[in-house]
């Protein structure tokens, strides 16, 4: 008289794949191949062609000989590899071969178009020294109206001393909360 499986494998605590997939392997007599991760040193075709990384190499330094291609970044230089060449290669592995040869190109520098202005001409030394308020609205999707959320944050430690939620927000509220935000921090 046989038992189930399933409460067989429960008292033994073993997961159900991983009794099928020992019965399957078992049965076919097959080991499972699995790809995983590709040999280092080396990237494929589309035919399935093993080309060294040096190869490769060689074909990013021509790439960079010619007039037209010498400006492109690895993005580009990854797309020209992919249709050239045929090969099977990301942006990330071209990355790491640009940079062993120290061919990258220098990034630009991203400017700020709105310079971070917080308590620049202050030095805070601790918590209620100076506060900041901030409205955010979103959409009721129900009900067709804005809801706003009015809050006063304390620069030092970034933290919501108070605030409103509703569906409107006027200067009575901001007053309301300033002084709750006064009487948590026992300034009133």
């Amino acid at each position: 008289m046989g038992h189930a499986i399933r409460l067989v494998l429960r008292i033994l605590d073993v997961e159900r794949s991983t009794y099928y997939a020992h019965v399957n392997r078992s049965e076919h007599h097959e080991p499972i191949h699995r790809s995983g991760r590709p040999a280092p040193g080396y990237s494929t075709t589309q035919d399935g062609k093993r080309i060294s990384d040096e190869q490769v190499s060689e074909w990013i330094m021509e790439l960079l000989a010619d007039e037209y291609t010498s400006v492109y970044g690895y993005r580009k230089l990854t797309k020209m590899l992919q249709r050239e060449h045929r090969l099977v290669i990301n942006k990330k592995k071209v990355y790491r071969l640009c940079k062993a040869m120290n061919v990258l190109r220098p990034q630009r520098q991203v400017k700020v178009k709105h310079p971070k202005r917080l308590a620049n001409n202050r030095l805070l030394t601790g918590s209620s020294q100076l506060w900041e308020t901030d409205i955010k609205y979103g959409w009721v999707e129900g009900e067709g109206r804005f809801f706003f959320l009015l809050s006063i944050i304390d620069v030092f430690d970034r933290a919501i001393v108070a605030d409103h939620h509703g569906l409107s927000c006027e200067a009575k509220d901001l007053v309301q909360i300033t002084q709750e935000a006064l009487m948590k921090r026992q300034l009133f």
